[in-house]
């Protein structure tokens, strides 16, 4: 069991530029994050299962939908917080930082903009504590990057809607009480439906033998002629614009989170480097180490102060989709980098699970692929500044 040593690293000083209470929510994350999950994540991965019992921790360090307004049971805090969560729970694991990302920005977030009033008192509060945990059906075993060709739909039926088809690659939903559901009513127009654990004909099985994100619970939903009351649908947004907004707070998570990946590792390859004797002195004194430990802090630095910019636009609702897209894109590209050069700096030791990098470096292949890989990520910048629809 490795002793988990990070402390931060802020060549910029950006801390100058947070508010005194994100400091204290960050560090209040990050010494939660050293007692309960450092020492158990390893064993995680290796067996493949999400630790449920972490679930009312990281409703306490308000990790659950942390920008939800306190009466309907979050923090009220601003996005910058909300990204510093994000970073501290992906610092030591992507597939923690996925459960409460799905959790807040999938699950909690298109209730709170686009539910009822009823639906807001109903699931938020018991959300927001991680009594119960939801999970994003969007994508399908043939419509990943294409989610407008969705066929999962329904048919109305008295006062209830009858819902067939199949979701695939669903963080959350081996174990979530509820699902946010997107699907097609009779007219081809796309609308969000919470489906409840218990409904007839509700299943989620488990998607086994990932190498990615295997502390992380991963699996399908399948609806077979599952009744849902239309009290269930979201009334305040319909149409494809209505996930794809979920996806932007998302993604604008995923873009602090990746940053707490290459963070880890670039810690890792420092400390190591340190340590490391080879011709009689630390490998940190050859020219070749420092110039992969300096463009690592460098590239880490620039991310940091465009997901802070980001930031700072979520918070004055100013911030444009593309703007996401670019920094989740930059972001992830960014840490992956910084892991396989870290793992190089270890040598054979990058590969072994004393170290967190080899985990990081697998993980980070999904979160480059999932909610916009990074191709469409690049044609999203694409057609924002030429004006053209590369898509279609």
């Amino acid at each position: 069991m490795r002793t988990d040593l990070f402390q931060g690293h802020d060549y910029f000083n950006m801390d100058d530029l947070l508010t005194e209470e994100q400091k204290l929510i960050r560090d209040a994350a990050r010494a939660w994050v050293k007692q309960e999950v450092s020492p158990i994540i390893e064993e995680a991965a290796e067996k493949q299962v999400f630790p449920q019992h972490l679930l009312p921790g990281l409703g306490e360090i308000g990790a659950f939908g942390p920008y939800i307004p306190v009466e309907y049971g979050g923090a009220g805090l601003d996005q910058i917080s909300y990204g510093l969560l994000m970073q501290e729970l992906e610092r030591c694991d992507s597939g923690l930082r996925s459960t409460a990302s799905v959790q807040s920005s999938l699950v909690m977030y298109p209730i709170w903009k686009y539910g009822s009033e009823a639906q807001k008192t109903k699931y938020l509060p018991k959300l927001a504590t991680g009594e119960w945990i939801g999970c994003f059906g969007l994508t399908e075993p043939d419509h990943g990057s294409n989610p407008g060709g969705m066929i999962t739909s329904y048919v109305e039926d008295g006062d209830d809607v009858i819902l067939n088809g199949a979701k695939m690659w669903i963080s959350n939903s081996p174990f979530a009480q509820i699902a946010v559901v997107w699907a097609k009513n009779e007219e081809g127009r796309i609308h969000g439906l919470i489906v409840e654990r218990g409904m007839e004909g509700f299943t989620t099985p488990t998607m086994k033998g990932k190498w990615s994100l295997r502390a992380s619970d991963t699996g399908e939903l399948i609806f077979d002629n599952v009744r849902v009351p239309k009290a269930n649908i979201l009334p305040e947004k319909s149409g494809l614009g209505a996930p794809l907004g979920c996806l932007d707070s998302a993604r604008y998570g995923i873009a602090w989170g990746a940053i707490g990946a290459a963070l880890d590792c670039y810690d890792t390859a420092l400390r190591y480097s340190k340590e490391r004797i080879q011709f009689g002195k630390p490998i940190a004194a050859f020219q070749l180490q420092q110039k992969k430990l300096a463009e690592m802090i460098t590239e880490i630095t620039k991310a940091q102060f465009l997901t802070l910019r980001l930031g700072q636009l979520r918070n004055e609702g100013r911030a444009t989709t593309a703007q996401i897209s670019m920094a989740k894109r930059n972001n992830v590209d960014m840490a992956i980098t910084i892991a396989r050069e870290a793992r190089q700096m270890l040598g054979a030791m990058g590969i072994m699970n004393e170290y967190p990098i080899m985990r990081h470096m697998m993980n980070l292949e999904s979160v480059i692929t999932y909610e916009g890989t990074h191709d469409i990520h690049l044609l999203i910048t694409g057609m924002d500044i030429t004006g053209e629809n590369a898509f279609k």
